[in-house]
């Protein structure tokens, strides 16, 4: 792959074009301490490595082995040292202007992580209300949160690998909202997260909307496998995939679910299992699951996984249209002004869902081993909103030996996750799988998939 030799310097841009000493040497030492250092170069070759085709976060690595980056203090400020970067990322021998912000949101948000929360001792991440101020204080230093304006962020997501059929809708649902003046947010990656911000550009430009938001909300450990797009104008890199999940349901006011694939999957059942909790019976949230027509037996897979695992009650919170691009925009516009009026009538914010119950078991970070993937408790022998906490963290696991370095690393060493469950949440749980494998919805189409799990009765 093509690369640029020469050192590039860049200056910073936005939010960190004015520091203090102490701040720049904050930063500094962050982002160049071990292990933090490799995040924040994993992380700024991901957005540098534009139109990348490939899902495999260490291939990304391999491919790039003498990139480096380097923060270097200055009396003004920052700037940021490249030597070795894709090729890809330049026009004319200069950065683009979209990546070079992108590059410092990646340098902000891992040095404020580090410097200001967590040696902070008023973070107490042993809490439920600790963690949820935890994603609040960094989305409010990426500026993400604006406060005065109603309810309009609607979260998009899908699949990074998907059709060109799918991808099509996702745009022309994306349109459709931005003409109706609605704001984007997604994992930032290509496919489903792309087609959205894409269509919602263009009905932005219908209507002269000149500050159209397309916001990207990503971690370390999956953006290598899904660089952000070119639309993302508001890039924030959470700590791990807990917290970016909490920030989706925080921020966001409305979810729109794209075809996709265990990550869809994931996600879906952690919205699923936070409006499960009795505590969040009467709040609002709008969750419709579209695709193209064509796209009917992808959704029959994940409705009937639902109804199967989590019941009857768990399908009245969402909606299924296919096909109708135009309904899904008017039935999130109508879901959005029920946001708004709750949220009026009990005094939370329009910018960030406080008032929203999450279960300290949806926000602790869960790491994919052999040992914690075994252990997951895959039985009715619990509450419905844990056993989709459960079932959640198992695609989490799935997702990590498809595309992430540390859980492809796992797989190659001890072979695959053994997950057991209950006959009944077991065929299930295999019949969804096997039809995302069935779909090539595992891995980007044309390549062959090795599962990274094995299923075990209890």
């Amino acid at each position: 792959m093509p690369k640029n030799t020469e050192i590039t310097r860049l200056t910073p841009h936005g939010s960190m074009d004015i520091l203090s000493q102490l701040e720049v040497s904050q930063l500094k030492q962050g982002s160049q301490d071990g292990s933090l250092y490799d995040t924040f170069r994993r992380c700024a070759l991901a957005v540098l490595n534009v139109d990348s085709d490939t899902d495999d976060a260490r291939e990304v690595l391999r491919q790039h082995q003498d990139f480096q980056i380097r923060v270097v203090q200055q009396e003004r400020g920052v700037k940021l040292e490249i030597e070795n970067a894709p090729q890809s990322a330049f026009v004319d021998g200069k950065i683009m202007t979209g990546i070079r912000e992108q590059l410092f949101a990646v340098l902000r948000d891992i040095s404020y992580v580090k410097n200001k929360i967590a040696s902070n001792q008023i973070f107490d991440i042993g809490t439920s209300e600790g963690i949820s101020n935890v994603v609040f204080h960094i989305l409010r230093n990426a500026r993400v949160l604006v406060p005065e304006i109603d309810p309009n962020l609607v979260v998009c997501w899908g699949g990074h690998s998907i059709s060109r059929e799918e991808y099509d809708y996702c745009k022309a649902v994306g349109y459709q909202l931005g003409l109706r003046q609605h704001n984007i947010c997604t994992g930032c990656g290509p496919g489903a997260m792309k087609g959205p911000m894409k269509g919602a550009a263009i009905g932005h430009s219908k209507q002269r909307i000149r500050r159209g938001r397309y916001v990207g909300l990503t971690e370390p450990g999956i953006i290598a496998a899904e660089s952000p797009n070119p639309i993302v104008n508001e890039l924030v890199i959470l700590p791990d995939i807990e917290k970016r999940l909490e920030a989706f349901v925080r921020a966001g006011h409305a979810i729109i679910v794209f075809p996709g694939g265990v990550g869809t999957a994931e996600e879906v059942l952690y919205l699923l299992g936070i409006l499960l909790n009795p505590e969040n019976k009467e709040i609002p949230f709008p969750l419709i699951l579209t695709g193209p027509a064509g796209s009917e037996e992808y959704f029959r897979q994940i409705d009937s996984f639902i109804k199967l695992t989590l019941g009857e009650v768990a399908r009245q919170h969402y909606t299924i249209i296919i096909g109708d691009a135009s309904k899904v925009a008017r039935e999130i516009s109508a879901g959005l002004e029920s946001v708004r009026n709750f949220r009026r009538v009990h005094a939370d914010a329009f910018y960030f869902n406080w008032i929203l119950n999450i279960d300290h078991q949806f926000q602790q970070p869960f790491a994919a081993t052999h040992e914690n993937v075994a252990a997951l408790n895959l039985s009715h022998d619990q509450p419905l909103h844990l056993l989709a906490a459960n079932l959640r963290r198992a695609f989490s696991a799935i997702v990590a030996g498809n595309v992430k370095a540390e859980g492809i690393s796992q797989i190659e060493q001890h072979g695959p996750f053994e997950l057991c469950a209950e006959p009944e949440i077991m065929q299930s749980l295999d019949a969804l799988l096997h039809s995302f494998v069935q779909q090539q919805r595992m891995k980007v189409p044309g390549k062959a998939y090795t599962p990274c799990y094995s299923l075990k009765k209890q």
